[in-house]
């Protein structure tokens, strides 16, 4: 047999037994692949002239198929007889940008790389330059994965994603309606998909639920020729026919434009997003103007005085309308109070900015100006009418009304935490915010009240809200004083953004141990802890609390924030060193529902923080956490070079604030 032929038999014999043991064993390409701008051109592959033999020897790399993102793997340059010649491997994404360059001298063998996978998911293509000539491009070499992920070494942080995943997805419905399948997260209390719960729940199963989609269509086919929108759609399997919505909601419609914006944040799909822009527009429009809900004097959203956002109005029990039976006040009528609710407000004004940016990409980029504009006056107005210096009042009647039996002026309701996510207070207005909530909490009897995640506090005395015997009439109850988780993880994300974030962590850490102890988590609890049943459609996998715990962990303690489309601009602030035990971590999110995903090892050590990331996109915004003993910064590095940085106190938190131009790199702060 030739020479060259017994070459090609053992090469293909090794290449088999790779495949078999789940490795990639790649040959050279017959001819070279066209090269991104990023890469030097490819030339014709040929022998180099220093081998001895005027045989061509045919390098081979070696990788596992799998790769994660900055976690390292090994590729083997298995080229024979080129000992001692300078080596480059050149990896690139399917977008052509820069994923690695690794250079090695060859041994006599085989040569081991280890090799840090980054930049964007799916298929990489290596190039192997040998003595500055291309021998090999293995295109794909391997393919990156990611799923989001935490891995501190610390149980009560490591697997709370896990837990509250599978406790959502206990929430999924998914059935035909009008022809067309639904998907969404039903309410914890009720069988039903409300767009509330839905929208809501939307900040936790973005991260693991590929249909963010169908819900919104149906009810944007539900929408009315005014622009209002139904709190539920319907289910026939449940007897529920048609959609419906309690008269005394008014924040609908800014729940709908959320809704829409968020899921387009996550798919980076700007057809479907421009198919919703006009529905988004009159729902807004509707809001602003239609006098059942807009009150043109106070130029504010109005509603019935509801506790929070909840869907019954002050009074006692009233009659259902369409049965006699006795019910809460659901309807608006002679007896019904009027008056301002901050939430209301707070959700519209952040909804105007999300329609803002979905007028940028591609509406009418006249009316971008125009709807931030919007929600600065809305939230000007508002903080004139109904801010009390430590937090938003409660509800602020239209005309004169005072409760019987409670101080409305120091009532702390749930939206309050809602507020500081919203993206529409002053710095320290939040923080504010924050140190209400957590003076009440070292003010409450540890034993009675085991959290102060109250759905509102102080509660109304038994009988100011009539509930035909249900619970919530009395103190302590439902949202009339309950303990909701929901409110615990937007107050923990809110703490963590404010210059707070021991107390995030210690929320999580306090639901932690609630889940832990008894694998389950509920809409809302007593105050001594025990779990609040609202009636037999309450379940015990809460999805309302549990994703907004798991966005506390995800974008507060771990730090990982969408500042574009699909993490196309991410922002980093892992906040671990806050905690006493964790020194590196590992944190990746990852949108099911498109490509989009970010990533980072994070280490801390004597006198250095350091932070490898990796991402999607093409910017990185690093706010970094500087331990309380750090006085001074000696130098920040950026893939080993110096690079323009400040050291900023974010509300009594030493923060280093990088900005790159990258979506990939390797940041070390020294000190």
């Amino acid at each position: 047999m030739p020479m060259m032929d017994r070459r090609r038999t053992l090469a293909s014999l090794l290449a088999g037994l790779l495949s078999a043991c789940g490795f990639r064993s790649i040959p050279p390409t017959a001819t070279p692949l066209a090269q991104p701008s990023a890469v030097p051109p490819t030339p014709t592959l040929v022998p180099t002239n220093e081998l001895p033999s005027a045989t061509p020897v045919i390098p081979v790399l070696v990788s596992p198929q799998r790769a994660i993102p900055l976690v390292p793997l090994q590729v083997t340059i298995q080229a024979a007889g080129m000992q001692g010649a300078a080596a480059k491997l050149v990896f690139t994404d399917t977008r052509g940008r820069n994923a690695g360059l690794y250079e090695v001298v060859l041994g006599e063998a085989a040569t081991q790389i280890e090799v840090i996978p980054r930049a964007g998911l799916g298929p990489q293509r290596a190039e192997l330059f040998i003595n500055g000539q291309a021998r090999v491009v293995a295109d794909p070499l391997f393919t990156v994965e990611a799923e989001t992920s935490i891995a501190t070494g610390q149980q009560r942080f490591d697997v709370l994603y896990p837990r509250l995943r599978g406790f959502m997805q206990q929430g999924r419905l998914s059935y035909t309606l009008d022809g067309a399948r639904v998907a969404g997260y039903r309410s914890p209390d009720n069988p039903l998909l409300w767009l509330r719960d839905h929208t809501y729940q939307a900040r936790g199963f973005c991260y693991f639920e590929k249909d963010l989609t169908s819900l919104i269509e149906h009810f944007r086919a539900a929408q009315q020729p005014d622009g209002s929108l139904p709190d539920w759609l319907p289910n026939k399997a449940l007897g529920v026919l048609k959609p419906g919505r309690k008269e005394v909601e008014a924040d609908l419609e800014f729940l709908f434009v959320q809704a829409v914006v968020e899921a387009w944040q996550v798919t980076g799909d700007d057809a479907w997003l421009k198919q919703n822009l006009q529905a988004m527009r009159s729902a807004i429009d509707y809001s602003t103007s239609n006098p059942l809900r807009w009150d043109s004097t106070l130029g504010l959203v109005k509603r019935p005085y509801t506790i929070d956002m909840w869907d019954f109005s002050y009074g006692p029990t009233t009659l259902d309308p369409t049965n006699g039976r006795p019910a809460p006040r659901h309807w608006i009528d002679d007896a019904t109070i009027w008056g301002i609710f901050h939430g209301d407000n707070t959700g519209l004004a952040q909804a105007l900015n999300l329609l803002a940016l979905a007028e940028e990409r591609v509406g009418d980029s006249q009316e971008v100006q125009r709807r931030r504009d919007q929600s600065d006056e809305l939230m000007q107005r508002l903080m004139d009418l109904s801010w009390n210096g430590r937090f938003f009042t409660h509800f602020v009647p239209l005309q004169p009304f005072e409760p019987a039996g409670v101080d409305a002026s120091e009532q702390l309701s749930l939206s309050n935490t809602y507020a500081l996510n919203r993206n529409v207070l002053r710095s320290q207005q939040g923080r504010t915010i924050v140190n209400e909530y957590f003076q009440r909490g070292e003010k409450r009897d540890p034993v009675a009240v085991f959290a102060e995640w109250y759905s509102i506090d102080p509660p109304f005395p038994a009988g100011s809200y009539g509930l035909a015997g249900r619970p919530g009439e009395k103190p302590g109850e439902y949202v009339n004083g309950g303990l909701m988780p929901l409110v615990g993880g937007e107050l923990a994300r809110g703490a963590f953004q404010y210059g707070a974030e021991r107390y995030g962590f210690a929320i999580l850490e306090r639901y932690f141990f609630l889940i832990d102890t008894t694998n389950a988590t509920y809409l809302w609890y007593y105050p001594a802890g025990n779990p609040g049943i609202s009636g037999v459609d309450t379940v015990p996998t809460d999805g309302w609390g549990a994703s907004a715990m798991l966005a506390a962990l995800i974008e507060g303690a771990a730090g990982i924030e969408n500042r574009g489309v699909s993490y196309s601009t991410t922002r980093l602030s892992p906040r671990w060193a806050a905690t006493a035990d964790v020194r590196s971590a590992r944190a990746t999110a990852r949108y099911a529902a498109s490509d989009g995903y970010a990533a980072y090892h994070w280490e801390l050590s004597d006198g250095m923080l350091r932070i490898q990331f990796a991402s999607a996109g093409d910017a990185t915004e690093l706010r970094l956490l500087l331990p309380d003993v750090v006085t001074k910064v000696s130098s920040v590095t950026l893939d080993a070079a110096p690079v323009t940085y400040e050291v900023r106190n974010v509300l009594g938190s030493k923060y280093v604030f990088v900005d790159a131009a990258t979506g990939n790199g390797d940041v070390m702060v020294r000190w």
